[in-house]
Order: structure tokens, then sequence, then C-alpha cells
């Protein structure tokens, strides 16, 4: 007797039709009564020597289709766990390999040897990284190199963090838990920086970032805008997965003259959008980053330092805007959603990295008149179990923007 796995789970395992769990495994694939895992057409040979040991990835083993399929398993899932009959889905966005811009690594000291890379899955060991397909080459080209700069950094059986983001001028390198005191460790670090060309290099020992590179302000691009790149700033994680998540924005705000970008970080959506915009972020460094972008060009963006948890947007500063653009952490936008669900805003494009919460969400808008049209399932991470989406709400039945650009 076998049994035909048909939907992967949250976790990344797969199960049967009989409701058995199957690590590994794909839509498609079968399995015997003794165990042995027969793959189907949707089941792929992991690309890399340390899938599945590695956490950076859980999804190798299947095929773009299949995890397009996951990506939309996981929408509908969540909102049948709120009581809600699934949205419209639209085609889900699949960032390419080697398209991942920022990533952050553990480094360890073993004798001479420094191991770098991932955590083991659902583990704190490192899995010592030798290839890499989810990173881009600029990112991987960098593994090695620093091992030997870390070795000369990290004591013995100590361990350091190494987190790398791709900027405009190169790679933004800083590294963690780490000591530079003296002029060996400070020469070490500026030729490092200067061999390998990186747009800006700091440590921190614990007692916040410390920039010891950076020959030119270091910035990121956002919607054709040069924005300076705080230390630790967020940054979607592909540049291709951001632009599936601007394209989907847009339509959703598509023509509004007045719209408000909660949560707006750098400015990802904000300085992508048409009209007069109001950008609210809490993290000061990030608030004050996207100001100076928005001087330089003259736009009608204004930015409020606010934390929209303690101190959400009200029913009466909601009534100015013709549509709202929600970014939130994993945690969701509860504080601000329930003051939403008592407005009557036109329309709201819903970005979110938790399927569950946005669904949550979503429930409280439905409840107070809204309308969800659409869904646009984004794998920015991909062969990984995270799952990013924008929903586009309209309020009363109004009139939905066509998804076409979605």
């Amino acid at each position: 007797m076998t049994e035909t796995v048909i939907r992967i789970a949250a976790r990344g395992e797969g199960v049967t039709d009989a409701g058995r769990f199957v690590p590994l495994s794909a839509p498609g694939d079968t399995v015997t009564e003794s165990g042995e895992l027969i793959p189907g057409p949707h089941h792929q040979v992991p690309p890399c020597r340390h899938f599945p040991e590695c956490g950076g990835c859980q999804l190798q083993q299947l095929d773009d289709s299949a995890f397009a399929a996951y990506l939309a398993d996981r929408i509908a899932t969540a909102f049948t766990s709120q009581g809600l009959d699934p949205p419209e889905l639209l085609a889900p966005h699949i960032s390419p390999p080697n398209s991942r811009r920022r990533a952050s690594l553990r480094a360890e000291r073993r004798g001479r040897q420094v191991l770098l890379g991932f955590n083991a899955e659902a583990s704190h060991r490192i899995v010592d990284m030798r290839e890499c397909h989810i990173l881009r080459p600029e990112l991987f080209a960098l593994v090695a190199p620093l091992r030997s700069l870390l070795a000369t950094l990290i004591g013995p059986r100590s361990a350091a963090g190494v987190r790398m983001t791709l900027a405009d001028q190169g790679v933004d390198l800083m590294l963690e838990k780490v000591e530079a005191d003296g002029l060996a460790a400070s020469e070490a670090l500026t030729d490092f920086a200067q061999t390998h060309r990186l747009a800006r290099l700091a440590i921190d020992d614990g007692y916040g970032p410390q920039t010891r590179w950076e020959p030119e302000p270091v910035t990121v691009t956002l919607g054709g805008v040069p924005v300076p790149l705080p230390h630790g700033a967020f940054l979607q994680a592909t540049a291709e997965g951001e632009a599936a998540l601007v394209a989907a924005v847009r339509e959703a705000v598509a023509g509004a003259p007045i719209v408000a970008d909660l949560f707006a970080g750098l400015g990802t959506f904000a300085l992508s959008l048409d009209g007069r915009i109001l950008a609210a972020e809490a993290a000061r460094d990030s608030a004050l980053a996207l100001k100076a972008a928005a001087n330089r060009t003259q736009r009608q963006l204004f930015v409020d330092h606010r934390d929209l948890f303690r101190n959400p947007l009200d029913a009466k500063e909601v009534a100015r805007f013709d549509a709202i653009v929600l970014d939130p952490p994993r945690a969701g936008a509860k504080e601000q959603v329930a003051l939403l669900a008592r407005a009557a805003v036109s329309r709201i494009a819903y970005v979110s990295c938790n399927p569950a919460t946005f669904a949550r969400d979503a429930k409280a808008l439905v409840e107070g008149g809204y309308g969800l049209a659409w869904v646009k399932p984004v794998g920015q991470f991909r062969w990984s179990t995270h799952v990013e989406l924008v929903g586009c709400f309209t309020y009363g039945g109004g009139a939905a923007p066509s998804p076409r650009a979605a």
C-alpha cells in the first residue's frame, strides 16, 4: 500500500492523503508502507550540497510550480483558520536563485578553523558554508575571505555574527561580537575593506555599530531615489521581490491623490507612489534617512517619526487620506487596523510577511465593511517557508483596481 503527498504543511513537511507527515517530500510523491519515498513530478533534486542540513532553505526539493502552490496554500489556510473565504490569489512571484541581497550569518572559532554560515535547521550548530544557491554572488564571494579575517578577531571557542547587505556602492558589512582594538586589527579591517571594495565595514562589540570604513555615504536606491542606509535598517530580501511588492501596492492605490504609508521604513513604497504622501515610521534612523531623501527630490512627501503601535492614526487623521499602505512587522498591525476598520478609507494596500496575522487583521477590516479584492503572494525567500503578500482592500463595495500589473 502507498500514500500520496497532496500538499506541503506550514513548516515544510509533506502531508499525504491519509494525513501522514513526510519530511523532504513534494506534492505527487508517493510513500510506501515501509516509509520509502518515491519522487513524483514536482520533486526536484536539491541543488545545494548543504540541503537539508542548512537552515537557510527548507524546500529545495520542490519545483517552482509546487513552491507557488505552497505559497497560495499558506495564505488560503490562514484565511480558513479565521473563518474567512480564501481571497482571489494572483499569480505568485518567486525570486530567482542567487538573488538574496542581505544575509545574517554566524561564525565560530574552532582551534585554527573558523566556521561561517547559517545555523543548521532547528539548531544553533553552524553549517560551514561552501556553496549557496540563494545569496547574491557579491555576498557569497566574501564568505571565504571572511574566515581568514575572523580568525584574527575571534577568540578560541568564541562566536560572532556577520551581517551583509548589498547597497548601491557595494557590500555593507557588519561584524558583531568582535573586538578590533589596536593598530594591527585596525589595519586588517582597512585592508580587508579596500581589497574587497566594501561600501562600508562596521563592527559591533556590544555597544552599537562603529563604522571603520566608508569612503562615501552608503545608500540604497528605492523608487529611483538614493536613500541613506543606516546600520541594520530593513531592506527587502531581493530586488525582484521588492519590485513585485511595489508593483502590487501601486496597483492597489492607483489614482489616489493623498496616501499614507504606515510602517514606511526607508521608503520602499512611499518613494514609488504618486501624489501627496505621508510616511510614518517608528525607527528614528530610518525616518531621518527617508526625510533626507525626500528633501533632495522635492517630492510631496512628509515623514512622520511615529510609533504606530503606541500611537496609531486615529479616525480623524485617517479621514484625510484616499488610500492607506500598511507594511507592519510580523506581529501585524492590530492596533492600527482596529481604527481603520472604523474608518472609511477608499482603498488599503496591506503588505505582510505573516499570513496568519494578515488574515487576523483582514477579518477585522472585513467586519468593518471592507472587501478584499485580491492578494498577490510573493516568495522572495526562495525555498524557505517564509511567505509574503500584498492584499488590496476596498471599502463599502467600491470598485477594485485591476490586478493586471500586480
